[in-house]
This record gives C-alpha cells, sequence and structure tokens, in this order.
C-alpha cells in the first residue's frame, strides 16, 4: 500500500536560486513539477513551504518498490461482508484538489508512472479503469514528483515520455552562508557552530570523488546540530549523525571520525 499522509504544515524554505519562483509560475499555468536533487537537500520542505504559501493541503507518497498504480488510484477492499471502494491518495488530491506529491518516483513500479500521464498533460484527467470512472483534475490540483538522480542507473530511471510532461526543477546543496542560516533557523544555534557544522559537510562531499557513494546532506547537519545542542559532545554528535550513516567501510569511518574530530574541535 501506498505510504502517505495528507499535512497542513508549517514550514519555512530558504531559497537558493529561483525555484519557489519557478515553482509557482508552474503553479499559475497547471504545470507539474519534477524536482531533481541529492539526498536530504532540501526537496521536501520546498515542497511543504510551496504548499503553505499556495494554501494547498499536501498529500505525500513515499514511492518504493512495491508501489503500484492500484495503491496510488484505490482499490476495492472487503469491509464488514460488504466490498467497498477506497481512494488511494492520488485520487483523494484530484477530487479535493491539493498538492500531490510522489516522493522518489522511480522507486515505484513502471506502471505507477503510466497512470499519471494523463494528469500531466493538457488533459489533468485521471481514469479510474476500476470505477469506470475519469476525473478532470481541479485548478487546485498539482503534480510534484522528486528524484535523486545520483542513484539512477539505465534500469531504474524516468522515461522521457514522462519527463517531457513536466518542468524540471534541479536542486543541490546550499551554498555555505545559506546552510549556515538553515541551521541557525531550524536547531537555534550560534553562527560559530553552524559554520563548523557546513565546513564538515562540505569537506565529506568532497569524498565523493574518493569513493563515497553519497555527501552529508544538510539534513544530516541539522541532526548533528540537534544533537550538541541536547548536550551531546560536538565530536561525538558529527560521529553519530554524519560519519556512522554514510559508509560501513572501517577505513573511510576512520577517516570521517578523524575529520569530525578536526572540523568540529575547531583545530
Amino acid at each position: 500500500m501506498a505510504r502517505d499522509q495528507e499535512t497542513h504544515v508549517t514550514s519555512s524554505y530558504i531559497a537558493s536560486g529561483q525555484e519557489k519562483i519557478i515553482f509557482k509560475a508552474a503553479w499559475d499555468n497547471g504545470l507539474p513539477v519534477l524536482l531533481k536533487g541529492p539526498t536530504g537537500c532540501g526537496k521536501t520542505r520546498l515542497v511543504q513551504t510551496m504548499a503553505e504559501e499556495l494554501g494547498l493541503p499536501l498529500f505525500t507518497v513515499a514511492c518504493h518498490e512495491d508501489l503500484t498504480a492500484g495503491d496510488l488510484v484505490g482499490r476495492f477492499l472487503l469491509r464488514g461482508g460488504e466490498t467497498v471502494w477506497e481512494d488511494g491518495p492520488l485520487t483523494r488530491a484530484v477530487r479535493q484538489g491539493g498538492l500531490c506529491y510522489l516522493d522518489e518516483i522511480v522507486e515505484a513500479r513502471a506502471d505507477t508512472t503510466v497512470v499519471i500521464h494523463p494528469l500531466a498533460d493538457h488533459r489533468r484527467e485521471l481514469n479510474i479503469e476500476r470505477l469506470g470512472e475519469s476525473l478532470v483534475a481541479p485548478p487546485a490540483f498539482m503534480l510534484v514528483l522528486s528524484y535523486n538522480p545520483g542513484y539512477q542507473s539505465v534500469l531504474k530511471d524516468l522515461k522521457a515520455s514522462t519527463r517531457q510532461r513536466m518542468i524540471a526543477i534541479e536542486l543541490n546543496y546550499p551554498s555555505a552562508e545559506i546552510e549556515e542560516r538553515v541551521l541557525m533557523q531550524e536547531v537555534h544555534i550560534e553562527r560559530n557552530l553552524a559554520a563548523r557544522l557546513v565546513r564538515l559537510g562540505q569537506a565529506i562531499r568532497a569524498l565523493k570523488d574518493e569513493g563515497l557513494s553519497e555527501g552529508a546532506s544538510t539534513r544530516t547537519l541539522i541532526a548533528t546540530a540537534r544533537l550538541i545542542k541536547s548536550g551531546v559532545a560536538p565530536g561525538m554528535a558529527a560521529d553519530v549523525a554524519m560519519a556512522a550513516p554514510l559508509t560501513d567501510d572501517p577505513m573511510a569511518a576512520k577517516k570521517l571520525r578523524e575529520m569530525a574530530r578536526v572540523y568540529m574541535s575547531g583545530e
């Protein structure tokens, strides 16, 4: 089943470029959006913030390899001896109006992307074959997809027919200045600590060229800052929230721990 939720959030996203302006223009013109960027760079936070600013309910689906079109659209269920239809999150978003966010869409099965094609072009329709019903999305409906290009391969990617129905917004980790502001805003820490965390994060990201599969995300910097604010020693916080989650290789882990010690001690 789809892991989804309808949320009304209070969020705040600090833009690095024109992404909020482009997102709003896409909304004004009924265009679906594809967000591309590495893990923890702010894709979900951008969606939450835009849903709030546009006054839209947010339906979020965390896509996974078992997710099917039926999970999104809906299915018949047996309840109290009767067979009843239950709308999936995509159908609820179309009926009610709102922003439907399919997070990491390429993790879902191929038939999932097929069902969104009529929604993502000029038709803005959702076909519910099992009900013999076709829903036309209201102006208040918006479709947003996201994925991490760094994880994709020839066998796991979006088809060109899906991509060309959308506008794409490419995100990356923010500049040092903005990332410091994010940490100070999210965790309410001193600028000096925020600056040290950001420098450590940037140093770890540079190791991707040396075999580290994924860099330290802004999300991991926030987690580290939260631990430090709760009283965990800075070096230990950086170890458990940044170094340890990124690799199981003993040599790589040792290098990350040494970097964490140096950057967090201010040496």
